[in-house]
């Protein structure tokens, strides 16, 4: 009698830490999905601003139509995008033609005094804010996810059950922005 007893609490007790290992899984894993919405939301706000801002630069700026050709091109890619590592390269070069857009606007000093041109930069200012708050939170949550499945015992749980790694939303930076800025006098 004592055997099974003790037999029936070691199994309650196996259950229940499978229950729990199971349940913190899918905590995680819709965690994950959540704030990848939160990223996606950002984009999409990102995507729906930038035809504005091409408009707002083409009535000032005509001739540098290869420029906002450019910018156009790379909004569609990154809509266009599907998996997680294609959405970071097209963002990657959807980053680097709004900045050569930019650099364009630099020749128009109207335009940079433009008061809805200021206000499209600086939502769009605020947005790439957010976008990579959402990144560092989503990064955080599946760097904790992607450990728990690989982490003993819970990796057994995560295999019986088929949970898949998810990947890091990344953004390549350049080798040259990694360096530290050289300051001289």
């Amino acid at each position: 009698m004592l055997f099974f007893s003790l037999f029936f609490v070691v199994i309650i007790v196996i259950f229940l830490w499978i229950v729990s290992v199971y349940n913190s899984l899918i905590e995680l894993k819709v965690r994950s999905e959540n704030a990848w919405s939160d990223i996606d939301v950002q984009l999409k706000r990102r995507y729906e601003l930038i035809p504005n801002l091409v408009e707002t630069v083409k009535g000032y700026a005509q001739h540098e139509k290869s420029a906002l050709e450019a910018v156009i091109s790379a909004r569609a890619k990154a809509i266009g995008a599907t998996t997680i590592s294609e959405k970071g390269q097209a963002e990657n070069f959807l980053s680097s033609t709004l900045k050569s857009l930019f650099a364009v606007v630099e020749n128009y000093p109207q335009l940079k005094a433009n008061e809805s041109f200021l206000k499209l930069q600086s939502t769009l200012s605020e947005i790439e804010d957010n976008i990579q708050s959402a990144r560092r939170y989503y990064n955080a949550v599946v760097r904790d996810y992607n450990t728990k499945l690989e982490v003993f015992p819970s990796n057994m749980i995560a295999n019986i059950f088929s949970f898949k790694k998810r990947d890091f939303f990344q953004l390549d930076v350049p080798e040259e922005e990694r360096k530290a800025p050289e300051v001289k006098f």
